[in-house]
């Protein structure tokens, strides 16, 4: 199916305000000292006009952030309505005795300011881990959120959430269901400690479709198989990892309430946004250089693609030899055989791919003679594809990852401090 791009993240359903600024959760007192000094965002709100269906998957760590268990609770209270969200970034208000205290506050101020149920709030905070969440910042920056709400300010909230991440990130798609206009948008944010299970990262989904939310759980829950839970930095899963999906039905098409054609189409719409705000995640990697997306075909089931897709981008030996563009493609074979799938090894092809080209380095299990100086050529670009056919079946799966630098152990080796 064929979706067209349009702007405006979340903002570009129907009926979705965002606003977004500087509140000093990281350093509350340094706008003060020094007035001039320009911060980025580290704190965003996002509404829809009217109370929304809503849906979400969570990090499975069992150490889970505050805002998580708070999200969670609300939602069970709500019937899964929520009509605004609430996110800050540089703290994660994480494995704090007073963090379910804070994260249900930052709902409380939301609903106070802006006359909704509490429950009807979801709260969201990325950041550094086990240091206390101040909440008197956040307390004067909610009435300034509510009072900049506006329709267009979804680059506000983009950049609030940002932690490492050096980019922004944003996607939205406009299709047809019941002969009306509808739209999807969404935001991520993500840079390290990304290895997913059943979510990863931060990332918020709009719709403006009309859809019950039991279908909206299950959309959300079978697209993360395919997309975020597909993608892979470091290999460390976070303890706030969620993805939020609302949908206020202004679009005004005749609400989906079973499958068929039309679930379908707003699940290819869905896919199109999460797939490409995955692949943006993947390729702002701590330090990365390029991007890697290894597509598998040739697999007895869907199962089998994935986890062989996400064992070759999870390999770190692999991902530093694409930093050093070397094509060490036993280091593909060797992630490929200890995926846990059932499959014959001695049938599997890989092919490196770019735009500059493509060079096929194995044929049933074995190498074959390949030019080492076509394959840096190859190796050169900065979106990278690894092609492996099982030649087992018809399924097919991508999974994406980056490369492995540097700079990686540098930004970590003090992140905290």
């Amino acid at each position: 199916m064929n979706f067209n791009f349009i702007d405006g993240g979340v903002c570009a359903p129907k009926g979705f305000r965002a606003s977004g600024t500087y509140c000093g959760i990281k350093k509350p007192n340094i706008a003060n000292l020094n007035p001039d000094i320009k911060h980025k965002n580290d704190i965003c709100l996002y509404v829809s006009d009217v109370v929304c269906n809503a849906a979400a998957v969570y990090t499975q760590n069992k150490v889970k952030g505050a805002p998580i268990l708070v999200t969670k609770a609300n939602l069970a209270k709500s019937g899964n309505k929520a009509i605004a969200v609430i996110a800050n970034s540089k703290n994660a208000n994480t494995c704090n005795a007073d963090g379910v205290e804070k994260a249900n506050r930052m709902c409380e101020l939301v609903a106070n300011e802006l006359n909704v149920p509490k429950e009807q709030v979801i709260v969201a905070s990325t950041g550094v881990i086990g240091q206390v969440l101040p909440i008197e910042p956040i307390e004067r920056a909610v009435p300034i959120l509510a009072k900049e709400l506006c329709y267009n300010k979804n680059l506000e909230a983009a950049t609030a959430i940002m932690t490492t991440d050096t980019v922004k990130k944003e996607y939205a798609v406009e299709f047809q269901i019941d002969g009306k206009i509808c739209r999807i948008g969404g935001m991520a944010k993500g840079s390290g400690m990304i290895h997913p299970n059943m979510a990863t990262t931060l990332n918020f989904i709009t719709t403006d479709c009309a859809i019950s939310s039991e279908l909206l759980q299950k959309a959300l829950s079978e697209i993360v198989k395919v997309t975020y839970n597909c993608l892979s930095i470091d290999g460390d899963t976070s303890t706030n990892d969620m993805v939020c999906l609302m949908a206020n039905g202004l679009a005004f098409n005749e609400e989906i309430t079973a499958e068929g054609e039309d679930f379908e189409i707003f699940k290819a719409a869905l896919y199109e946004v999460m797939a490409n705000l995955t692949r943006m995640l993947a390729k702002d990697g701590e330090g990365a250089t390029k991007l890697l997306e290894c597509i598998v075909s040739g697999a007895e089931d869907k199962d089998t693609a994935i986890t062989v897709a996400k064992s070759v981008v999870c390999s770190s030996l692999f991902k530093a030899a694409m930093f050093g563009e070397d094509a060490n493609w036993g280091r593909v074979l060797c992630a490929i055989g200890y995926a846990d799938a059932e499959f014959d090894i001695n049938k599997v092809d890989v092919d490196l791919k770019s735009e500059n080209g493509v060079v096929a380095v194995c044929r049933n299990g074995s190498g074959v003679d390949f030019s080492e100086e076509k394959a840096s050529e190859v190796l050169s670009s900065d979106e990278i594809q690894i092609l492996v056919e099982l030649h087992s079946g018809e399924n097919q799966a991508t999974a994406w990852g980056c490369d492995l630098t540097y700079d990686y152990v540098k930004i970590n080796g003090d992140y905290r401090t």
